[in-house]
């Protein structure tokens, strides 16, 4: 009963925040994160500790865990579904070299900011030593909000655009990129680098058997469905592209990427059509309502802003949000400059890629799950992520227009 009175709470809340977030213009999803934020112990624990601990035990976390990676999983797969891959061949140079920028920069800035933050206590977990703090802080502060930045493009209509399809491609590059430093991570974490090999061999290979394997067996289901654009993907159609995303997702997560690559990559696998708008019809209303707010209270409740306690921590703060933005910002400015973009949509491109949003809670969750990094800058890494997506938007706003820009080139 406990839980499906929390489900009530969370979507009233979440979809209050999602309101109040459209109407200062900022999209619904962040909204979302703040919410739940909101219901963690930073603000609901903070005013009424008895009844956040009734509602939130500490028992409730492992339904929720749960439930919170299904929706992660699902919305990561339409994510894919919804990406333009056609778009992405023409401009995969530029995406790439977006990518590679805001990749080595910012990772550049997580290694010297994790060598300041290994003297300082209470920051990482016991027994990590310079190389483990280095890497994780590295990949963490390399990532973009992908999901979030796919969410904020459709919003505004920019999904199938040119610029839109440049960040779309740079930042599942990106992100790409950063999965696998983490997989490396965890290889040194386990005293064995076969973990990381395992990690980045089993994604590529998982890569080709999308493109192989698994690409025909959807096409061929496609074509045994029978269904049409105005229908919804039939029971048995559905039920296979679900037991697919389950069996990529496992996968991934047995090889040491991480669920949420399995899912995207299934997703951009699946043959355009029919198919590809009737999953997204019948499946997005229920993950981005129901299952996605999930994921960020389960974020928010090991989130304690109280922890930021002390002019030295915030100071932590301060250095880890400035390095990020910066990192993040001027380098894959840079190199959508290069690339051959304006200057204004150059920057625009680097606001949107500064992003970390969801998949930063990702990494965090993970590490903080680990023992690699602790509750303090854990919490730190939940202002970084809550900030640069916050900024995003507004930034990639003032300095993008779509009557002014070089978007309506043929693509």
């Amino acid at each position: 009963m406990l839980f499906f009175l929390q489900v009530v709470v969370i979507l009233s809340v979440c979809r209050l925040a999602g309101v109040l977030a459209r109407r200062i213009g900022q999209p619904e999803v962040v909204g979302q994160m703040i919410a739940g934020i909101v219901l963690g112990p930073s603000l609901f624990g903070a005013m009424l500790p008895q009844a956040q601990a009734w509602l939130f035990p500490p028992e409730s976390r492992q339904a929720f865990y749960v439930v919170a990676q299904l929706g992660l999983a699902m919305y990561m797969f339409l994510v894919g579904v919804e990406f333009q891959t056609d778009l992405f061949r023409k401009h995969a140079k530029a995406a790439i070299a977006i990518a590679a920028s805001g990749m080595v920069v910012p990772f550049a800035v997580g290694v010297v900011i994790a060598a300041w933050l290994l003297g300082r206590p209470g920051m990482f977990g016991e027994g990590v030593g310079q190389m483990e703090g280095a890497l994780f802080l590295g990949a963490a502060m390399s990532i973009t909000a992908f999901p979030m930045m796919a969410r904020i493009l459709a919003e505004r209509g920019l999904s199938t655009s040119r610029i839109g399809t440049l960040l779309l491609a740079a930042g599942a590059i990106d992100d790409a990129l950063a999965w696998c430093v983490l997989a490396v991570l965890f290889g040194v974490m386990g005293e064995s680098w076969w973990i990381g090999v395992l990690a980045v061999g089993g994604g590529g290979a998982f890569v080709v058997a999308v493109r192989a394997l698994l690409r025909p067996l959807m096409r061929w289901a496609a074509a045994k469905g029978g269904g049409t654009l105005d229908w919804p993907v039939p029971p048995r159609t559905l039920s296979l592209m679900l037991t697919l995303l389950a069996g990529s997702c496992w996968f991934t997560d047995a090889v040491g990427v991480h669920a949420v690559f399995g899912a995207f990559m299934l997703g951009v696998g699946v043959p355009r059509g029919w198919l590809s708008q009737g999953l997204l019809r019948t499946l997005m209303p229920v993950v981005t309502v129901l299952l996605l707010p999930l994921y960020f209270v389960n974020s928010g409740l090991s989130t304690q802003i109280t922890l930021l306690n002390s002019g030295s921590v915030w100071v932590v703060t301060a250095v880890v949000v400035a390095g990020a933005c910066a990192g993040k910002i001027l380098a894959c400015a840079a190199a959508a400059r290069l690339s051959g973009e304006g200057r204004r949509e150059s920057f625009a491109i680097g606001a949107m890629m500064n992003a970390r949003g969801l998949m930063e809670l990702i990494i965090l969750n993970i590490g903080l799950e680990r023992g690699l990094i602790s509750p303090t800058l854990f919490t730190v890494g939940v202002v970084m992520a809550v900030v640069t997506t916050l900024i995003a938007t507004p930034l990639f706003d003032a300095l993008y227009r779509r009557s002014e820009t070089p978007d309506q080139r043929p693509i």
